[in-house]
């Protein structure tokens, strides 16, 4: 390679690397943060055997969800959670659906102090302190909210608050289609 050869790759090579940053950024303008693909969905539930957020002599295992229903990972840290929670009581007190809950990353105390200043929605609520049924399902952080199905298998996921356009739009019609089918 001679000198001018170089001389004119070293300058090209700025460019170069600034348009594939451009690409790669201008990728990703435009598509939903709530739309973060899962590799679970059409899959059950993973097998996990943790304690119970409310008794820690209680043991939870994956049997213990029965779909349809939601699995709501929470925490005292998040802020969107506190959002977030009203939405999830009105959905309890209407009884419009069974809403299990996964305290992630979390101390029992501030998990515990949650739902009891803001009310327990969960029929059951699943302790995860160190994170790792989180990662098992690819939580990126809370909130989250799994619909799984009558067959216990995931098929939603959604990142982000469930509020009324959320649950009205998105996961009520996949909750009345999964009900319908398994009639």
């Amino acid at each position: 390679m001679t000198p001018e050869t170089k001389q004119k790759l070293m300058y090209l090579s700025p460019l170069v690397l600034f348009v594939l940053m451009f690409l790669l950024l201008f990728s990703g303008i435009g598509k939903d943060p709530t739309k973060l693909e899962s590799q679970l969905i059409g899959k059950p539930v993973p097998v996990f055997s943790k304690t119970s957020l409310t008794d820690a002599s209680a043991k939870l295992t994956q049997t213990d969800l029965k779909g349809p229903a939601l699995l709501n990972v929470f925490a005292s840290w998040c802020p969107s959670c506190y959002v977030e929670h009203p939405y999830l009581m009105e959905l309890d007190e209407k009884d419009i659906v069974t809403v299990y809950g996964l305290n992630y990353k979390d101390s029992r105390a501030k998990g515990m102090k949650f739902i009891t200043d803001l009310g327990n929605p969960y029929e059951k609520i699943v302790f995860d302190e160190n994170g790792r049924l989180g990662i098992e399902l690819g939580v990126y952080g809370a909130p989250e909210t799994f619909v799984i199905d009558d067959k216990n298998q995931i098929i939603y996921r959604h990142v982000g608050v469930v509020d009324e356009r959320v649950w009205t739009q998105i996961i009520k019609p996949l909750i009345d289609d999964n009900r319908e089918a398994g009639q």
